[in-house]
């Protein structure tokens, strides 16, 4: 059966969009971006897929609401992708759920077949409010706790902390973010693009309200629009 998807041909679509195994509205994936395995890709509401990005479906991947992969990002490996929603991760990043054998077990490269290459499938999981600078690389086996930063050029080795900053080869603790003032920012918006339920509102209907409505729900709008 053919779905519905609506709020998303008013821009270069990329083709692979309606073989995903389910997306949710207002959500863009640019003509250029390349999906594989999109029958392994769930995407929420209102995500943006930047032209020259390359997600794969591998064993299952999800991604939340109101988050932007931006160009140039890889996101490979043949394991399992978990993104959460708010999340912004910069041009360039790489992200691997899976890695040939670099021990010398095995020959490793994909042009060669089973037994003689044995590549390790694993995870990656990125929670909500994470943002990822440009050019970084996280490795297989990774939790990105929620609301957790990632300095540019960075290369994450090991799991990162809730609420944290991380900057480095390999990556480390900087300092603390701010949790309560990113989770106020996300109740205001909750209190627009999403009902009394929790289920998301389509753009045309919450924008509307937007003007007549935020300054009530969201009394740091106008500290934020200065």
């Amino acid at each position: 059966m053919k779905r519905e998807l609506k709020g998303m041909y008013d821009y270069p679509a990329c083709c692979d969009i309606v073989r995903l195994k389910n997306v949710g509205q207002d959500t863009r994936v640019y003509r250029h971006a390349r999906l594989l395995g999109p029958e392994n890709i769930e995407i929420g509401n209102s995500v943006i897929i930047d032209d020259l990005v390359t997600l794969d479906g591998g064993l299952g991947t999800t991604i939340g609401d109101f988050t932007h992969l931006a160009g140039h990002g890889l996101y490979a490996g043949g394991g399992t992708l978990e993104i959460g929603s708010f999340c912004g991760l910069s041009g360039g990043i790489c992200v691997y759920t899976g890695s040939d054998d670099f021990t010398g077990e095995s020959l490793g490269n994909p042009t060669i077949p089973y037994p003689f290459r044995q590549p390790k499938r694993s995870f990656v999981r990125i929670g909500d409010h994470v943002q990822i600078g440009a050019n970084s690389v996280v490795l297989p086996g990774v939790t990105i706790g929620e609301g957790a930063a990632v300095g540019a050029m960075s290369l994450v080795l090991h799991d990162c902390e809730p609420w944290t900053i991380y900057v480095g080869v390999p990556a480390r603790p900087l300092r603390a973010r701010p949790k309560e003032r990113i989770l106020e920012l996300e109740a205001g918006l909750r209190k627009v693009a999403y009902d009394e339920n929790g289920v998301y509102l389509p753009k045309e209907r919450w924008r509307r309200q937007e003007e007549g409505r935020i300054a009530h729900v969201f009394p740091l709008y106008e500290e934020l629009a200065r």
